[in-house]
């Protein structure tokens, strides 16, 4: 699915965020940016051993919740990799939706100060640190949405991992765009 959000084209796709040709690719991480499972552990093997290297050197001290790193993208079609750890669902009453936020705003301005154009995002949080789907879609959309006049960006993708995911973003994509 495709659709035009003022100048900025929003695109979700079924697959893998590894093999998406924009200018940044959005890593899941972990706190401790040295790599893990899912979409963190996609990217550092897609990227190569450099990822990793660089996270070690540039950030010995790893990244917070909600706040966002860059690397270069390795041996990956991108130029960059940001690294963003999501929370973990808690039930929701641990800030989980204002870090979620955070994760996609910090994100964005990363990439603009990298004067990046394109983005792709994997849907942060929903793997194994259990945030809900349907919650995280709607935070995830609607803070693109509303961040993007102060970016560069001018296609941002969501690449979801499973079928289901996919169709609940297209449902709630299909609902914010209506808004416009």
């Amino acid at each position: 699915m495709e659709t035009k959000i003022g100048s900025t084209v929003i695109r979700l796709v079924q697959g893998d965020i590894t093999k998406e040709v924009t200018d940044v690719i959005v890593n899941a991480a972990n706190t401790s940016l040295r790599g893990g499972g899912g979409v963190d552990g996609a990217i550092h093997r897609a990227g190569g051993p450099e990822i990793l290297q660089e996270c070690i050197q540039k950030y010995p001290e790893g990244c917070k919740t909600g706040e966002a790193r860059i690397t270069t993208a390795g041996q990956m079609s991108a130029k960059y990799v940001i690294h963003t750890p999501g929370p973990i669902w808690r039930g929701g009453q641990q800030n989980e939706k204002r870090l979620l936020k955070h994760c996609y705003r910090n994100s964005l301005l990363l990439a603009t100060e990298y004067n990046a154009k394109s983005i792709a995002f994997p849907s942060i949080s929903t793997g194994v640190y259990g945030f809900p789907i349907e919650r995280a879609s709607k935070i995830a959309l609607s803070t693109v949405i509303e961040n993007l006049a102060s970016t560069t960006i001018t296609e941002v993708c969501f690449v979801l991992f499973s079928d289901s995911d996919y169709q609940i973003y297209e449902k709630n994509l299909q609902r914010i765009g209506k808004e416009e």
